[in-house]
């Protein structure tokens, strides 16, 4: 798959740069970045360590409303992005949606975890900095290869705020 775990490179090049044809523009820059950042990041040959994180990786959590749709924004602390901008903080990301589990206990519903995922793994190299990780229980629940196609936001645009 082309997915989340893309820097395992269970999948080749090809096989993504297939996806990216399919993808829109917005989702395609993603995946090119991806594509470009995910060699150097995977290099297990290099003897460097990976550094450890510490929690806490979320700041806070919100429900918010984009007309009548849901949307939790999940506000990640420095921690959580320089965990996320690392290969391999698998551990650091169950942490972390361990957090937003506390936090906001009702965001435990089909497809959020997927997309939660997908925002650690790919934000803060698409997009980094940004506010807040945007999370929508409306959203369905579809694939690796088609969440990271959709930019994390399967079944429509990310809400406007």
């Amino acid at each position: 798959m082309c997915g989340p775990n893309f820097s395992t490179f269970k999948v080749s090049r090809a096989s993504c740069v297939k996806a990216v044809a399919r993808s829109t523009a917005a989702s395609a820059a993603v995946l090119v970045a991806l594509l470009n950042a995910a060699p150097g990041l995977a290099d297990p040959g290099t003897g460097v360590t990976s550094p450890t994180f510490s929690p806490p990786f979320v700041d806070h959590t919100e429900w918010t409303h984009w007309g009548r749709l849901t949307s939790l924004r999940v506000y990640p602390t420095p921690s959580a992005r320089a965990a996320a901008r690392q290969p391999s903080t698998t551990a650091a990301a169950d942490e972390a949606w361990a957090e937003v589990l506390t936090l906001s206990p009702d965001a435990d519903t089909p497809g959020m975890r997927a997309q939660f995922s997908c925002h650690w793994q790919f934000a803060e190299i698409a997009q980094p900095g940004k506010t807040s990780w945007n999370l929508e229980p409306w959203r369905p629940v579809v694939d690796d290869a088609e969440m990271v196609a959709s930019g994390c936001n399967p079944g429509g645009a990310e809400e406007p705020f």
